[in-house]
């Protein structure tokens, strides 16, 4: 019978070079494999995605004003028209180096899981991974690199959750951390893209990714449909409860004012003041309305972690504090996501 899994090698490198070792391939990778070649973009091929088309930075915001928390409040007033078109894309800027950080990452643990997977099946499909999350660190470097010449630093709050999620020995914490929550956010953030971005590079690049992210994410919630099941009791309440704690260092702390003095200090802004301001208009009404919306990058994570079974009774009280947790339910599970993905694949055919 055919099987999914991520579990553990629990054994030497040596112990890799014997017959018994490849007999605990089991086949239920094969089709997720076997759609690599179905999804394959190259970032350096111009009829997927032209890099060197132009977008006027000074004139035109890449994404709406309302997608910019500092320029829904009273800073927004301390800015000239001009700055606060150059803000929106600095902003953006900001967020777009975040996500190659988290590109990065994904590639990291994507390499660490080919050396402590247990199944060679599952090292086939972690290899293939890394080389797709090896694809976007190339592309989302490009257009960074042809919007503003170079990334902005990474956040301290993300380095280290990245950080703690590729070098832990825990596979469900990689899995819970990476193919569950970051790559969640990250289809929140491609569709939030997808749908607002005004430069067709960049919605062409959100896409894209997606239709990899779409496969990365499926895997994760494949793994927590049967592994997680099998976890011990101990073991899968470190999962629920390292679910909780990377949903709240994304939601309240990689993305809070605090991380964003480089960003800041151009406009001479000093992160406190920035957040102060922020939060007279950023309040709870406003936190819960964005989270309601559809295409909502931490609403889509969060039905990300329902259908996965990883909130629980014990965990439901704290994601319910922000979300109404019964309309998610009765969501059609990544319906806007699975829609881009889709129109993704499509264009892909039609390219090869």
């Amino acid at each position: 019978m055919s099987e999914f899994s991520f579990l553990p090698f629990d054994g030497t490198f040596e112990d890799r070079l014997s017959k018994s070792y490849f007999s605990k391939t089991r086949g239920g990778f094969s089709k997720v494999i076997a759609a690599t070649d179905e999804h394959f973009w190259n970032p350096d091929d111009r009829r997927y995605i032209d890099f060197s088309l132009e977008f006027d930075l000074k004139n035109h915001a890449i994404m709406p004003f309302d997608t910019v928390p500092e320029l829904c409040c009273d800073l927004r007033d301390e800015l000239t028209p001009d700055q606060q078109i150059e803000f929106a894309n600095d902003s953006l800027h900001w967020w777009l180096s975040g996500f190659l950080y988290g590109e990065q990452g994904a590639l990291s643990l994507s390499l660490s899981l080919c050396e402590i997977l247990g199944n060679p099946d599952a090292v086939e499909y972690a290899s293939n991974q890394a080389r797709e999350e090896a694809r976007h660190v190339n592309a989302f470097n490009k257009y960074i690199g042809t919007r503003w010449g170079c990334p902005m630093e990474v956040s301290p709050a993300f380095r280290d959750l990245l950080s703690e999620i590729v070098t832990s020995r825990s596979i469900h914490r990689k899995i819970v951390g990476m193919q569950l929550l970051v790559e969640g956010l990250a289809m929140g953030f491609m569709a939030s893209l997808y749908n607002k971005a005004s430069d067709p590079v960049l919605v062409r690049l959100a896409q894209l990714v997606m239709t990899d992210e779409a496969f990365h994410h499926k895997a994760g919630q494949m793994w927590a449909l049967q592994d997680f099941k099998k976890l011990s009791l101990a073991d899968r309440e470190d999962a629920e409860d390292w679910a909780v704690d990377c949903f709240q260092s994304l939601m309240f702390e990689v993305f809070n004012p605090s991380q964003k003095i480089a960003l800041y200090q151009k406009y001479g802004w000093d992160a406190d003041y920035a957040r102060k301001k922020i939060r007279k208009y950023y309040t709870e009404d406003v936190r819960r309305q964005e989270l309601s919306e559809q295409s909502g990058v931490f609403r889509i994570l969060a039905k990300t972690l329902i259908s996965s079974g990883i909130v629980s009774k014990r965990t439901r009280h704290i994601y319910s504090q922000w979300l109404d947790l019964d309309s998610l339910n009765s969501d059609d599970t990544n319906s806007v996501e699975t829609f881009i993905a889709k129109k993704g694949m499509e264009f892909i055919s039609s390219v090869k």
